[in-house]
């Protein structure tokens, strides 16, 4: 049973922050409507905060978040619990570290999407999963799979879905408990040294912490038939959890309502501004999202795009129907940009690609000027509202907004083919797996 929900905030350390900075991490300072949990003082702090890897930067810099991931996996002491939900798990020393874990007395426990077997069954990391953690959901470790061809919560009408989720939740690490890392990477190779991906955690907080625990119940349980969408607040954060079951058309979207909350143009202290919305997408396939963005740059909204894939004419089945490559060109003055690279001329290997799925919005949002952030697993697609397993974390902070700028700002510079992008590969013709 989860604890009761209680949020916490872990004051500044200033050298701890500064070794933190350094290694790419940066805390946020959440609000606490409750005391603090007595407990023996922690040897260091963890804080709150967004990670960023460089697939263009050293082996350290590419590896950033899988470090931070090893860190809180080898600092969680026996009787502590770990629960991942993850698409694809391909890695080999991450899988031993967490039957280490288990080892020693921590309650270890994945739900992973079958592909994560069946798409490379050669790879050794989930046999090492299961020899050592069992597959029995009753006992405090194991590791199961979502059904073949479907994820664990989608609905069997909805065709084929997908477990896509990317999450991991640590009971207690050192100088932390309760810590949720919402990421867009999966464990892999190429998903550090190819993909540009983030993270955030959110430390100290058993509110956020107890509602993805619950959601990671109702995954491994696989009952679709009892799911509905929900989301949880717990200040300065608020959690959405998917398939987006019941609902239709565009106002039961999370997405679009949150677009459909922004003002472009307002006045502050007697000047007029403009709200500044950028968006980084790994696949952008969802029509009324689309629909919407264009329409906010039309309203005088400033409006960027970093994606790796849409879908258009030329990917449509009857080559004739327009998708979301047409839209987002079709506004003047809006310029997205594509980052779909093969920069080692080599089709066998992962192109370089945008891989985060975060959306940034710097002006006035629902109602109040603000600086707010949303990141995950959530790519603006179809299946990923509808179908697939998918969480969603939002960010109610201006500093870890501003992170996000900046490394919204080092992809748009990398991008290639950025703004030539009337190429099969940006529009959805040949694709990118997210290995």
């Amino acid at each position: 049973m989860p604890r009761p929900a209680l949020s916490r905030t872990v004051g500044t350390i200033a050298a701890t922050a500064a070794v933190l900075l350094t290694a790419g991490f940066t805390p946020v300072h959440g609000s606490s409507s409750a005391g603090p949990r007595v407990a023996a003082a922690p040897a260091a702090v963890e804080q709150s905060g967004a990670l960023f890897n460089n697939p263009l930067g050293t082996a350290e810099e590419q590896q950033r978040i899988r470090t931070k991931i090893l860190q809180y996996v080898g600092t969680s002491p026996a009787s502590a619990s770990i629960k991942v939900a993850l698409y694809h798990f391909w890695d080999q020393e991450v899988g031993q570290a967490l039957a280490d874990a288990h080892a020693r007395g921590v309650g270890v426990q994945l739900v992973l999407d079958e592909s994560t077997v069946s798409a490379r069954p050669s790879d050794p990391t989930y046999g090492i999963l299961r020899t050592s953690l069992g597959g029995d959901t009753s006992q405090p470790s194991f590791v199961t799979l979502c059904p073949a061809g479907k994820s664990c919560l989608g609905r069997p009408e909805f065709g084929a879905s997908i477990n896509h989720n990317k999450f991991w939740l640590f009971s207690q690490v050192d100088g932390a408990a309760d810590v949720t890392l919402q990421t867009s990477t999966n464990m892999s190779p190429s998903s550090y040294s190819a993909f540009w991906n983030d993270a955030f955690v959110v430390a100290n907080n058993t509110g956020i912490y107890n509602a993805y625990a619950s959601y990671f119940t109702d995954l491994v349980r696989h009952d679709a038939e009892n799911w509905r969408y929900r989301s949880s607040t717990w200040s300065p954060y608020k959690a959405y959890f998917f398939p987006y079951y019941p609902g239709t058309g565009n106002t039961t979207d999370t997405i679009w309502n949150t677009l459909d909350n922004v003002t472009c143009t307002y006045t502050q202290d007697g000047a007029a501004k403009t709200t500044k919305v950028r968006v980084a997408m790994f696949k952008f396939t969802r029509q009324g999202v689309a629909d919407k963005l264009v329409a906010l740059k039309k309203a005088g909204c400033s409006v960027e795009l970093v994606y790796t894939e849409t879908d258009s004419k030329a990917s449509s089945a009857d080559g004739q129907t327009p998708g979301t490559w047409e839209t987002l060109h079709s506004a003047t003055g809006f310029t997205p940009l594509c980052y779909h690279h093969d920069h080692d001329n080599n089709a066998a290997t992962s192109a370089r690609v945008i891989h985060s799925k975060y959306l940034l919005i710097d002006g006035k949002y629902d109602g109040t000027v603000n600086k707010v952030l949303w990141t995950g697993s959530h790519n603006y697609s179809g299946p990923a509202l509808r179908e697939n397993d998918e969480a969603l974390l939002k960010v109610d902070d201006s500093a870890q907004h501003d992170l996000y700028v900046a490394h919204f700002n080092s992809v748009k510079a990398a991008a290639v083919p950025g703004t030539a992008d009337d190429v099969p590969q940006c529009k959805g013709v040949l694709t990118q797996p997210e290995g």
